[in-house]
């Protein structure tokens, strides 16, 4: 499942066990994008932040489990090469490609698009009632997979932080407890503070929303 989860939400896992129990597949692996090429207009979270959200939100599941194979990479991440990197780890396993269905009607712009059916079968999650045009896809390599708790946004959840109302119940709880504790978000605009900060700093309080305080965004 590929994403830049900035930050992972509960749509996301939800969106996995679904896919999970449709397929029967045996693991979900979790791939926080490096840096993504589709949002090079805009602040992303740094990677290592993404993907500590994403191992903390999935460690509780046994079926579920994060890659840093994108973020590792350097340059620009490219499904193609998400997919390539995954396939050598696991070169008998059958690969399936969960991602948005707002993205997967995107994929024939992707790099190397031509090429990527040969690696997995894709499965685009979204919200009932969200129609997606599949014209030029390949009908055999394609699903689409409803999952009500895709109606959750990781925009919505920066921008809610950022304004000091609570997210809890919509990113698991180590989930808001690493944002607060790092100020994640404080600016949707600006860029968060390092993701090590020095040994001596000390992490400012929740409020009572379980949010941090507003200063003044999958």
């Amino acid at each position: 499942m590929g994403g830049t989860f900035d930050p992972i939400h509960h749509g996301h896992l939800v969106a996995a066990s679904e896919v999970q129990s449709r397929f029967d597949l045996d693991e979900v692996v979790f791939v926080p994008t490096g840096q993504p090429w589709q949002k090079a207009d805009r602040h992303v979270s740094p990677a290592e932040d993404r993907y500590l959200m994403t191992v903390i939100a999935t460690a509780s599941n046994p079926r579920f489990t994060v890659s840093r194979v994108d973020i590792d990479r350097p340059g620009p991440t490219f499904t193609i090469d998400t997919l390539r990197d995954i396939r050598a780890e696991r070169p008998g396993d059958e690969l399936f490609f969960i991602t948005g269905a707002d993205a997967l009607a995107e994929i024939l712009s992707w790099k190397d698009a031509e090429h990527l059916w040969e690696l997995a079968h894709f499965i685009g999650v979204t919200r009932p009632g969200h129609e997606l045009s599949d014209k030029g896809l390949p009908e055999r390599q394609v699903t689409l997979q409803e999952v009500p708790a895709m109606a959750i946004s990781s925009t919505d959840c920066r921008w809610r932080v950022a304004a000091g109302a609570p997210v809890w119940y919509l990113v698991p709880d180590g989930v808001v407890q690493y944002i607060n504790k790092y100020r994640l978000y404080a600016d949707p605009q600006g860029a968060p503070p390092p993701v090590h900060p020095p040994t001596t700093r000390v992490a400012e309080p929740a409020d009572a929303t379980g949010a941090t305080a507003p200063r003044g965004d999958s």
